[in-house]
Formats: C-alpha cells, structure tokens, sequence
C-alpha cells in the first residue's frame, strides 16, 4: 500500500437494544448521622430556651391605676399640722403563666422624703397573665410638720403641693410544687392643687 492510498473504515454496529442504568446518589452514613445530631440539639436546643422564656418567674408589675385627693387641709393653730385623704387603686398585674398569691400591699404617702402615713390592703390572688384592682385610702389627720414647716408654706403659697407615694406587693408565685417569693415596688410623685383638690400632675416609675 503506498502513502498516498486511503485506508477504508469500518463502521462500528450499532446495538439498537442499549439499556442505560442511572444509580443514585447516596450520602455516606456518617455524614447522614452527623446530620442527625446536629437537628436533634437544635431542637432541643430551641424547646429548652422556650421553657425557660416561659417558666422564668418574674416580679408582678404595679401601675397606680387610680389616685383621688379627697381632702388636703394646713392647720396653723394651736400648731402647723397638716389634715389629707387619699383613695387610691393599685393595678396588680401578674405576667407569669401561673397564679400569683400577694400576702398584703403597702402604700405610703410622704412629702419631700418624710413618710406621713401607710396603709396595708389584704392579700389576693393573681391568676396567670392577669390582673387585680386594689383599692386603699389613705387618713392623715393632725401631722405636725414643723420640720417642714418652710417648704410647706411655700408650696401652699404656689398652690400646689408636691406628695410622693410607694407601692409594695409581697406573695409567692406557685410554680409546679414549689412556692417562688416574689416583691415588687413601683413610686409616684403626686402634685395636688390645693384649690380644687386636684391632681395636676403624677410621675411614676417601677423599681
């Protein structure tokens, strides 16, 4: 055969009968139990936080809801005393998801950081993610203010007169079978018109 000559293919056959067989892919055994494992945590992960979000005892909340100046009266004979009345409504609100038991609820009126009088309201029962209306009133008759005498005279003068008031709440949350003490305290400063026996203004803050 010389260099220039072609060379003759042959066609290969063609099998009309071919069958192609696809496998699937499979992930090793290890790496599918490492998934596993880690989706396991994650959710347990999740269910703990959420327990704890809403088990988690925490203090009840306290609002004055409510306070009406009944009376607010200066005695300057036979010495400065000072005559007022006060009713006022707590609003006791429970956030936990179970029951609130108070044993009693405090409330104090002051002016200028001394302390005139308290009043205790009997215990109750908060239910869960509820609330509780208390309703207290305050008598001071005859408090000698000598110390005060001062400022007292000047804000009698101005027509207004500045009171401050604390709320304390003492009780037991009952979680399951335990009994978890709980306090909350939340004060106010009230300032009265001494003309109408108003309220003009009150400031409160939750401690």
């Amino acid at each position: 055969m010389s260099k220039g000559d072609s060379v003759p293919y042959a066609s290969l056959a063609q099998n009309a009968n071919q069958t192609v067989i696809v496998l699937p892919v499979y992930y090793h055994d290890r790496t599918r139990r490492y998934l596993r494992h880690c989706l396991s945590f994650t959710a347990v992960l999740f269910f703990l936080s959420a327990a704890i979000f809403f088990l988690y005892p925490s203090d009840p909340n306290l609002q004055l809801a409510g306070l009406r100046l009944n009376h607010v009266r200066v005695n300057s004979s036979p010495k400065l005393t000072l005559d007022l009345s006060f009713s006022l409504t707590i609003k006791v609100y429970n956030r936990d998801f179970f029951s609130l038991d108070y044993d009693r609820l405090a409330v104090s009126v002051g002016y200028r950081g001394r302390e005139l009088g308290v009043v205790n309201s009997d215990g109750g029962l908060v239910r869960a993610r509820r609330s509780s209306y208390v309703n207290a009133t305050l008598d001071v008759d005859g408090l000698e203010v000598i110390h005060d005498a001062i400022y007292l005279i000047g804000d009698w003068a101005k027509g207004v007169i500045p009171f401050d008031t604390n709320t304390q709440v003492e009780g037991l949350l009952g979680l399951f079978f335990f009994k978890i003490p709980l306090k909350a305290k939340v004060s106010c400063e009230v300032y009265v018109n001494k003309n109408d026996q108003t309220i003009v203004r009150q400031d409160c803050y939750p401690e």
